[in-house]
């Protein structure tokens, strides 16, 4: 079965049908692994594309940020105004919603 349509552009590309690309996905794949790209098609129209994942992103070093980012020293002392607004606010009431009538 040849499922390559040719796109007429330099880089390999192929274009299949979403169940072409059901039925042969381990084929497409192992074509994704030596360099093509492969675009999925439902009627005709391209819906997606299937290419070859990059390298694994790698780990970033502890302490890369040292020196970048200051923090005061007073960041965790408590704060007066926003106290007062939890210890000093005057209490409010429940204000009692009406019942309703059961119909």
């Amino acid at each position: 079965m040849n499922l390559v349509y040719s796109t007429g552009k330099k880089k390999a590309l192929m274009e299949v049908n979403i169940h072409q690309a059901k039925t042969h996905l381990s084929r497409l794949v192992q074509r994704v692994l030596q360099g093509e790209e492969i675009t999925i098609a439902r009627a005709g129209k391209p819906v997606a594309k299937l290419i070859a994942a990059g390298p694994p992103a790698g780990t970033r070093p502890m302490g890369m940020d040292r020196g970048k980012v200051w923090i005061a020293d007073d960041f965790d002392a408590p704060d007066p105004e926003l106290e007062s607004l939890f210890y000093d606010a005057p209490l409010t009431t429940n204000v009692s919603r009406k019942k309703r009538k059961k119909k």
